[in-house]
C-alpha cells in the first residue's frame, strides 16, 4: 500500500513537472496549464482523484462556478432548497452556524489529500448530496457527465468578476501568492491566466451544455439572481424537482429561503466573521459588497474598451451575453 502510494506521488510530481506553468491570478505562486485550463498546483492531485475515484449518485446535485461569481450565495441557496425537509426550521438552520463552503465541499479541494478518508466521508454523506466544483465542464468526472446528476452553474459579468477576484486574492493570507498591481492583474485576466481559467471557456463549456441538456445543467447569471432572487430560486427548486414548489406554502418557503441566504444576513453571522476556509482564505473575505456594477469604480476607459472587445471576441455568436451595468 505504501509502495503504491509512493509510486502515485512520483507520478503526480512527474506530471506537474511536465506541465506548462505561468505566474497567474491566483493565491498559488503559479498556475499549471492542465486539461486546457489554468490549475493551481494544489488541485492537480484532487482533479485526478476526482476523475478516477469519484462515484456519482443519481440524486446528487453539483454547484459549479467560476471563482468569485456568486459561489457562496448559490451554495447556500441550493443547500437550503435540497435539505429543506431535513432542516425545516429557519431559526435553527445549519447555515446560521456553518459557512456554506463547510456544508458544500469543493470536490477538487476535498480530494487533494487523504483520498481514502475523503471517499469514505463522501459515501457516508446523507442524500441527496450537494457538492461543489470550480472545474470546467470538460474536466468533470465521467460518473457525473454520464449520470442524471443535476448541475447548477453560476457566472457573473466578467467586469465585476475581475474586481471580485482581485480584491479576494489581495486579501488572501498566503505569503506565496504573487503580488500584482491592479493593471498587472488585469493583463493576466485578459489573457485568461487565472485559477480555473480562461474564464470565457469556463462559461462557454457550461453554457453549451445547458443548451444541449437543459434538464441536466441550469445556467444562472449572478445579475439575474440578484435582480429577481425569488423568481430564480423558484427556477432552481423546479429544476431540482424540489417538493417546496408544491402546495400552498411554496411562496412562503421560497421567501424564507431567500431571506435566510441574503448577503447582508450571511455577512453579519458570527460564523462568517472569523476563521478560515481552505487554510488561507479568511471567511470574512467571502462577503465583500455583493453589488452589480462596482467595477466602474476601478476601470480606466482603456480597460473598459479592452475587456469589452475580449468579451465580444470570446463570447460573440454563442448567445451568451452580459449587460454592462455602470
Amino acid at each position: 500500500m505504501a509502495l503504491a502510494s509512493h509510486k502515485q506521488a512520483n507520478e503526480e510530481n512527474e506530471l506537474i513537472l511536465s506541465l506548462p506553468k505561468e505566474i497567474g491570478l491566483s493565491a498559488a505562486p503559479y498556475l499549471h496549464f492542465f486539461q486546457d485550463f489554468w490549475c493551481p498546483p494544489y488541485c492537480i492531485e484532487g482533479v485526478n482523484n476526482f476523475q478516477k475515484h469519484f462515484h456519482a449518485k443519481d440524486n446528487d446535485v453539483l454547484v459549479a462556478s467560476f471563482p468569485k461569481s456568486g459561489t457562496t450565495w448559490l451554495k447556500a441557496l441550493t443547500f437550503a432548497i435540497v435539505n429543506h425537509q431535513s432542516f425545516p426550521s429557519f431559526n435553527h438552520h445549519p447555515l446560521l452556524s456553518s459557512n456554506p463552503h463547510e456544508l458544500v465541499s469543493i470536490l477538487e479541494f476535498m480530494l487533494s489529500h487523504d483520498l481514502h478518508d475523503q471517499i469514505l466521508s463522501l459515501s457516508n454523506m446523507s442524500e441527496p448530496r450537494v457538492l461543489g466544483t470550480h472545474l470546467p465542464f470538460s474536466s468533470l468526472a465521467e460518473s457525473i457527465t454520464k449520470s442524471s446528476w443535476k448541475i447548477i452553474y453560476i457566472c457573473r459579468n466578467p467586469f465585476d468578476t475581475f474586481v471580485s477576484v482581485w480584491e479576494f486574492i489581495t486579501k488572501a493570507k498566503s505569503v506565496s501568492s504573487p503580488k500584482f498591481t491592479f493593471e498587472e492583474a488585469f493583463e493576466k485576466y485578459c489573457n485568461g491566466i487565472i485559477g480555473f481559467g480562461p474564464w470565457w471557456s469556463h462559461m462557454l463549456g457550461y453554457w453549451k451544455e445547458s443548451i444541449t441538456r437543459p434538464n441536466k445543467v441550469l445556467f444562472l447569471k449572478y445579475e439575474d439572481l440578484k435582480e429577481d432572487t425569488k423568481f430564480h430560486v423558484k427556477r432552481i427548486a423546479e429544476f431540482l424537482d424540489s417538493p417546496i414548489i408544491q402546495g400552498g406554502e411554496s411562496s412562503t418557503l421560497i421567501e424564507n429561503i431567500v431571506n435566510l441566504c441574503r448577503f447582508e444576513k450571511m455577512k453579519d453571522l458570527e460564523v462568517n466573521k472569523s476563521g478560515c476556509i481552505f487554510t488561507f482564505f479568511e471567511k470574512k473575505t467571502l462577503f465583500r459588497k455583493g453589488e452589480i456594477g462596482d467595477w466602474i469604480n476601478y476601470f480606466s476607459p482603456s480597460m473598459i474598451e479592452k475587456l469589452s472587445k475580449i468579451v465580444e471576441e470570446k463570447l460573440g455568436g454563442s448567445g451568451l451575453s452580459f449587460k454592462i451595468h455602470s
